[in-house]
């Protein structure tokens, strides 16, 4: 491809590195700091891709048409040859997710969720929240006993909530987690050999199925969950077909867990790095919500999302062409200093607390009030009840993904 590139900026001396490089990988911050400086609008061969990494060019970006969330075609081409034959039906399932749809397609599958996400939806499971996290924490957190903050909390908590919420029974939790773990690897980019492609489409088919016969007996039997209220909304077989639908509780699965699950563990692990900033919570415990929108911000558990252009269109004085990929690397943006004074320091006192974690526009997440809920309650007990939380050594590993910025383990001493 050509990238057209204006003649007036001065670039940097500059060296490109690959995203997934492990050093990059454990700490992307001192190079999406580098790569916002030589150019926030950067046509990176390595990648094949615009990588876009200021906040002010980030944010037009979020809100330019052409930039397209229709991207089930390129991953489609990722899939090795021998796993193409079981990749159809998983594919199809993934055209029907929200994120990967543009307006008008986006706006008549949200409308039918919206209401369930609203405050007065969602309020309720506050004091399920915080219950199912003291009961986590009073099986694992013995005092003086080295744990691990992501197995203990940040992965079953969300994991439990939103199962509860979606109305899947506690019996199917293991098979239904499962299922969401293979998904993200395909989803996410973890999945690289023929085997692991393979157990990851299965998977988004058995998740499928299982919804599926979900929807039937709610239709049958209405409960006190998310599939009830929708189907009583009305929209289900109107503005939405029964496998939009299906499709989208899929989506719903896989990513309030994920996402939800790394916010609580990088606002842990950034807190426990800034004791500052861990004792100015514990003296003000109202700042809980100020710790999940700085820990958005400072490292959120996500780093970029990833559009494909629709058209050509223009982008700080770069070209972007019809088909070319475009990397939205809202991590670097979060730390844009011409945003944000100080960017590279967590401050939970920190007058703007704003951020793109979330997204913007037609995109902005719509999960984001119940994902706070779920990492501010999490914050609130271990602060007001843990005293003692420290970290066990300061080696972290993350894994491996272009997209997410999660931890494998985050081992802390209660």
């Amino acid at each position: 491809m050509t990238a057209t590139l204006d003649p007036v900026r001065p670039a940097p001396a500059f060296t490109e590195r690959y995203l997934l490089d492990p050093a990059v990988n454990a700490d992307p911050y001192p190079y999406l700091n580098a790569l916002r400086e030589h150019r926030p609008v950067h046509y990176s061969p390595l990648h094949r891709a615009w990588l876009v990494t200021g906040h002010a060019q980030l944010t037009r970006a979020l809100r330019e048409p052409a930039a397209s969330a229709d991207r089930v075609g390129p991953m489609m081409d990722a899939v090795p040859e021998g796993a193409r034959g079981d990749a159809e039906r998983a594919f199809d399932i993934l055209s029907r997710w929200m994120v990967f749809n543009d307006p008008p397609a986006h706006r008549r599958l949200r409308q039918a969720f919206q209401e369930q996400f609203a405050a007065r939806a969602i309020n309720r499971y506050q004091a399920l929240i915080e219950r199912v996290t003291r009961a986590l924490l009073a099986r694992r957190a013995v005092a003086g006993r080295v744990g691990d903050l992501v197995a203990d909390v940040a992965k079953p908590l969300p994991a439990l909530v939103f199962a509860r919420w979606l109305g899947v029974p506690q019996q199917h939790s293991a098979s239904f987690w499962y299922w969401n773990a293979r998904v993200g690897d395909l989803v996410l980019g973890a999945a690289q050999e023929e085997r692991e492609y393979r157990t990851s489409l299965q998977s988004l088919v058995n998740l499928e199925d299982y919804l599926a016969d979900l929807v039937r007996q709610r239709r049958a039997e209405p409960q006190d969950d998310l599939i009830s209220a929708v189907l009583a909304s009305g929209r289900i077989g109107d503005t939405v077909s029964e496998a939009e639908f299906v499709g989208m509780l899929t989506q719903m699965a896989f990513a309030g867990g994920e996402t939800t699950s790394n916010l609580i563990a990088n606002a842990v692990r950034a807190l426990l790095l800034h004791p500052d900033q861990l004792a100015a919570v514990r003296e003000r415990p109202e700042l809980a919500g100020a710790v999940v929108e700085e820990a958005m911000r400072f490292d959120g558990p996500s780093k970029m999302s990833i559009r494909v252009a629709s058209r050509d269109f223009e982008l700080d004085g770069a070209i972007v062409r019809g088909g070319d990929r475009v990397f939205l690397v809202t991590a670097a943006a979060n730390r844009d200093p011409d945003r944000h004074p100080d960017p590279d320091r967590f401050l939970v006192t920190r007058a703007d607390t704003s951020h793109l974690g979330f997204g913007l526009g037609v995109h902005f997440c719509i999960g984001a009030a119940l994902a706070r809920m779920v990492a501010r309650a999490a914050l609130e007990v271990l602060i007001a009840e843990h005293p003692g939380l420290s970290l066990a050594g300061d080696r972290h590993t993350w894994q491996p993904s272009l997209l997410n910025r999660s931890l494998t383990a985050l081992p802390v001493r209660y």
